[in-house]
């Protein structure tokens, strides 16, 4: 199939080999060769969504079972990231000479966010999580509560760490950091356009419970609207907001437009609100009403012209202003409560260092063959020409700004419409040309006395 990572058939087999791994297995030979599979499932599923395709990424996960088996493997790269991740970067013996392998894992969570923030679009991908979908809900609840936290205590993460690369040179371990605290926020933007997927979906009470009774999650999006962590202004004055996974400046005329993150707060707090089984089970209580109020200075007139539903939602706060609700009644209700959190962490709780170490000696002590085969791999993973498919922006051509489909063969970094662009604009890109042909280079020869040395 033109256009496609996987052909069905690859696709259903990695679908049906999708399992559950122990915390001391992350990133072994098994884990990693899951890794990759993900990582196909995940380009097919985007690439498939956005062509407007059929989505048998999405089928066969929902068919075979196995989104609780993402959720379950999201939410042990946290662990990891949390419990084993510190420890690795404490230990005085553990100085790795390439620190991809780590990096892998770190970035495992982001690629199953990414591969849910596709699927769970679909009501059948939400219903066929099962039970599941709490550990999702409680997830999702953790990932907004250290964004709203992050914003409150810096005015922005990833400003920050940008700032504390440029201030010394870091030592491997250090970047890592630096690098898993980056990702982190790209995570939690994913984890609320899941959690609005499940607001528009669930029918789940236990699910529903846990929104609006367990996390309160009406005033966290409160807060979330309130630091929009999603914009920022710079020093410079411009405003940015983080659009397509990366800080893009705002032109004057678009300062109110609404952005997609926005969309997925003000939907998920208007499914919430307005829907009868929440309306029934939500506290309205003094402060739940006084932060919910807040959000009337937010619906102006240019909002709601962008999101008419919000109109409804405008509508029920301003008869919340005038009247007290009563509280919800209490209904004996057997509910479910969400287990692979506790169950990791209580199955490993006294181990965490002993797990550290022996992932130490025996996961990121990678030879020169296993490290050079690993690469090949991943280069087959992230192939260029692919990828190029999952841009959001088609390339623009470096001389004249038109659409490219053409890439400088020596550098693979600029962009051409034809080769007669390449050939005007060579004087100028000459020079950058060589220097990343230089750094390539390098980096080649870097890796390869790493390898020799080890």
């Amino acid at each position: 199939m033109e256009g496609s990572v996987l052909l069905p058939v690859e696709a259903e087999a990695f679908v049906e080999s999708l399992e559950i791994f122990a915390l001391k297995d992350v990133g072994s030979t098994g884990w990693f060769r899951q890794h990759e599979h993900i990582e196909k499932l995940n380009m097919q599923a985007i690439l498939s969504a956005s062509a407007t395709l059929d989505e048998y990424i999405k089928e066969m996960l929902v068919s075979h079972g196995k989104i609780s088996v993402l959720v379950h493997e999201m939410i042990l790269t946290e662990v990891w990231k949390q419990k084993i991740f510190p420890i690795l970067c404490q230990l005085q013996d553990f100085t790795p000479k390439n620190t991809f392998p780590l990096y892998m894992v770190i970035h495992h969570e982001a690629t199953i966010i990414n591969l849910l923030e596709t699927v769970m679009f679909h009501k059948d991908s939400c219903d066929a999580s099962d039970d599941a979908i709490l550990d999702l809900v409680d997830y999702c609840h953790r990932k907004l509560v250290l964004l709203a936290a992050n914003t409150d205590r810096d005015g922005n993460g990833a400003r920050n760490t940008q700032k504390a690369a440029g201030e010394a040179v870091l030592s491997s371990k250090e970047e890592l950091q630096i690098q898993a605290a980056e990702l982190e926020f790209n995570i939690s933007l994913k984890a609320l356009s899941v959690l609005r997927y499940i607001t528009d979906h669930t029918d789940s009470i236990s699910a529903i419970n846990r929104l609006l009774c367990t996390h309160n999650m009406p005033c966290l999006l409160v807060r979330l609207i309130e630091s929009c962590p999603w914009s920022r202004c710079t020093a410079a004055g411009d405003m940015e907001k983080y659009i397509n996974g990366k800080w893009q400046k705002i032109p004057a005329e678009d300062h109110l437009k609404m952005t997609k993150l926005d969309g997925q707060v003000w939907i998920s707090l208007h499914n919430l609100l307005l829907k009868e089984d929440c309306q029934r089970k939500y506290d309205f209580n003094s402060f739940n009403k006084s932060q919910l109020l807040k959000l009337r200075s937010f619906l102006t007139e240019v909002l709601i012209d962008q999101l008419p539903n919000l109109a409804d939602l405008q509508r029920v706060l301003a008869h919340l202003a005038v009247t007290d609700p009563e509280p919800p009644k209490k209904e004996l209700v057997l509910e479910q409560i969400p287990e692979m959190w506790n169950h990791i962490v209580r199955e490993n709780s006294d181990k965490w260092k002993a797990i550290a170490k022996y992932q130490v000696k025996e996961t990121f002590n990678a030879s020169e063959k296993d490290l050079r085969l690993q690469a090949q791999r991943l280069a087959q993973t992230y192939n260029l020409d692919m990828l190029e498919n999952l841009l959001p922006e088609k390339p623009k051509c470096g001389c004249c700004g038109r659409e490219a489909a053409k890439r400088c063969s020596r550098c693979q970094g600029e962009w051409y419409c034809h080769r007669e662009c390449q050939v005007k604009h060579w004087p100028k890109h000459k020079k950058a040309c060589q220097l990343m042909m230089e750094a390539n280079r390098k980096i080649q020869a870097d890796l390869g006395n790493n390898n020799k040395d080890r």
